[in-house]
């Protein structure tokens, strides 16, 4: 056999299995109870199922449409009122800041305190006073009624006054349908704020210390959480509250916090794409990893995905990140690109692992069924098109068999 028909033929058959495997590898298989949204299982152009249970959108076939109840754990405690809880406009806690004036004061009890780590302040001559979950008032009855008995001041009805100068953060624990459930600091002030505050003018305002803001520091509500009854929890009782009205922008039942209580935000274990958005309740961005690594980019650098592209508002589709690493665009011959997104059932801690062919989410009209929205610590790659993966192909076989131009490869591989 001539060496130019050898290495044609060597060749050929090295194109051949080099292509074999490239043109595209296999689809990713996941658990159905492993999607969380209605847009990770497609529109079934790809082969995946479809049903009415999508358009409900539940986190697992066969789950109900949105459903809810009661957590359990609520039965042991008391039910409460709104108002019972929502009249202590500002509920006292460790680290805040108090002004306390006592009339004729000839022992010096006057003066700015702090409220302890136990909920307490402590004046001379008298026990330590608690004060935590009472609002100023409250302990100013308390602090009248201890001096009074202890022959300390006369018995008028202004021989104590209370006034907050500065509301310290407070430490909530936070669960259920959140991003990040945890304890977590509501409130929290810079050292440089705080010092701004030491000037001992009565009265504050600390907005970082109601729910909202508590379950925000939580990483904010995930789609299936239940924004309609979010549990407040106090002292073995609880109240329920709803806060739609943040998300859609009406009034609410967002109240103050204080040290030590809890909250509880159910699961309606379904995916609401309305809460899939900056609000109040709501993350307002998230961080996504991502990986470009096809020829349009060599590297991620190349491909300009730093810190800024990788942080991206929240309720951003994948087609938009998609851009964002510079998985779209380019040469046309070099379109024919796919993308996986790794991302996570948030309700059972499953893997999901979804492929998308990138020309069809920009192309077809139905591409909204098939663009997922992304979350909080998902990730993205985008791998080689047909085209690059035959001109590696050509490449690596070039090497291999010596001055064999690519015309001669391309007429014996096509």
């Amino acid at each position: 056999m001539p060496i130019s028909a050898f290495r044609k033929g060597a060749a050929a058959a090295a194109m051949a299995a080099a292509l074999a495997g490239c043109m595209s590898g296999p689809t990713p298989s996941n658990y159905e109870t492993a999607l969380y949204a209605p847009q990770q299982l497609g529109t079934g152009r790809a082969g995946h199922p479809r049903g009415d249970w999508v358009a409900a959108a539940p986190v697992a076939r066969g789950a109900p449409a949105c459903d809810w109840r009661v957590p359990r754990e609520l039965d042991t405690y008391r039910r409460a009122r709104v108002e019972e809880f929502a009249d202590i406009n500002a509920p006292l806690a460790p680290g805040d800041r108090v002004a306390i004036r006592v009339m004729g004061d000839p022992d010096g009890l006057s003066g700015t305190y702090v409220v302890a780590s136990d909920g307490t302040v402590d004046l001379r001559g008298i026990a330590p006073t608690r004060a935590v979950g009472g609002s100023p008032e409250m302990l100013q009855d308390r602090l009248r009624a201890r001096l009074v008995a202890a022959n300390l001041v006369r018995p008028l009805r202004n021989a104590v006054s209370v006034s907050l100068i500065e509301a310290a953060g407070v430490s909530v624990a936070v669960s259920g349908a959140v991003f990040e459930p945890h304890a977590v600091r509501a409130g929290e002030r810079s050292p440089e704020l705080r010092a701004a505050g030491a000037g001992g003018i009565a009265g504050d305002d600390n907005i970082g210390r109601n729910v909202s803001a508590a379950i925000r520091a939580a990483g904010g509500v995930r789609p299936d959480a239940d924004v309609q009854r979010v549990y407040l929890i106090r002292e073995g009782r609880y109240v329920e509250l709803d806060l739609s009205g943040l998300v859609q922008g009406w009034a609410s039942q967002d109240i103050p916090v204080t040290s030590g209580d809890r909250i509880l935000v159910p699961s309606r274990s379904c995916f609401d794409a309305g809460l899939v958005r900056p609000t109040p309740l709501t993350p307002p961005g998230i961080r996504v990893y991502m990986s470009n690594l096809t020829r349009s980019a060599n590297n991620n650098a190349g491909a300009a995905i730093g810190e800024k592209t990788t942080s991206l508002p929240y309720g951003t589709r994948l087609l938009q990140a998609l851009v964002a690493a510079n998985c779209v665009g380019g040469s046309y011959m070099q379109s024919d690109r796919r993308a996986v997104l790794i991302s996570r059932n948030r309700i059972n801690g499953r893997s999901v692992v979804i492929e998308r062919d990138i020309e069809s989410l920009v192309r077809d009209a139905s591409r909204d069924a098939d663009d997922p929205y992304l979350m909080p610590g998902d990730a993205i790659a985008c791998y080689d098109s047909r085209w690059t993966n035959l001109s590696e192909a050509i490449g690596v076989v070039s090497q291999g068999i010596g001055a064999v131009t690519p015309a001669i490869l391309l007429d014996n591989a096509l």
